[in-house]
């Protein structure tokens, strides 16, 4: 019985963390919400906290929730996860090195996108997405999927959510944005519309986005108690 509960709480968590960042944080129930609040302030603490709760929630029923295998794990699958999550750490470094155009407040740099942003114009929704897609391969199991599952669906369903709102709120910089960036890695480049700024780039996000893959490959098994790869 115990087990059940904790499965329905942890589908009970990751319902309550899509519906406050795809349901509500992407849509117009948004500025309906922030007006029933009375104000913004209000809301990003309501929903600041609704977060908090959800992140707890999904924690908590994560770890007690029982192994319900869904499919095997093979050896080399643990190594391509590994390597997958290189990209995904140094996306997410680049992500906080760099100007996010597509933020509140966000701006381009003159000439247009630059680095990061050329490459995809959401580099850490996808670190996340790569993340959260790795480790429900890596897991196979029933607690894996919910959990993981929450935040693989919030980064891929929040990039176009983002786009829509970023076009409705600053057309003028969305209409120096799109044409020379993408939501898929790579996509402006190979359709010809930007080219690759590996100079825009620069070296210290892929150097600390290593250093983070390797200390998080080597550490793994000591801080969250499994290794990344069977040696």
């Amino acid at each position: 019985m115990l087990d059940l509960l904790m499965v329905l709480l942890l589908l009970a968590a990751a319902a309550l963390w899509l519906g406050l960042h795809v349901g509500v944080a992407g849509t117009a129930l948004r500025e309906r919400a922030v007006a029933a609040l009375g104000g913004e302030g209000r809301f990003t603490l309501a929903f600041s906290a609704g977060s908090i709760l959800a992140i707890a929630l999904l924690v908590l029923a994560w770890r007690e929730a029982p192994v319900i295998p869904l499919w095997e794990v093979p050896a080399w699958l643990r190594w391509l996860i590994a390597a997958l999550m290189l990209p995904a750490a140094v996306l997410f470094v680049a992500s906080l090195i760099a100007a996010n155009p597509t933020a509140l407040g966000g701006r381009l740099p003159e000439g247009g996108p630059r680095g990061i942003t050329r490459i995809t114009r959401h580099p850490m929704l996808w670190s996340f997405a790569i993340w959260a897609a790795c480790h429900i391969a890596g897991n196979g199991d029933l607690a894996g999927l919910i959990f993981f599952g929450a935040f693989l669906l919030t980064a891929l369903l929040g990039m176009p959510s983002i786009d829509r709102k970023l076009a409705r709120r600053r057309p003028e910089l969305w209409r120096d944005l799109a044409p020379a960036s993408s939501i898929l890695p790579f996509a402006a480049i190979l359709a010809g519309r930007t080219r690759a700024d590996w100079a825009g780039i620069g070296w210290l996000a892929p150097a600390v986005g290593g250093a983070l893959w390797l200390a998080l490959l080597l550490l793994h098994r000591d801080i969250f108690g499994v290794p990344a790869i069977l040696w």
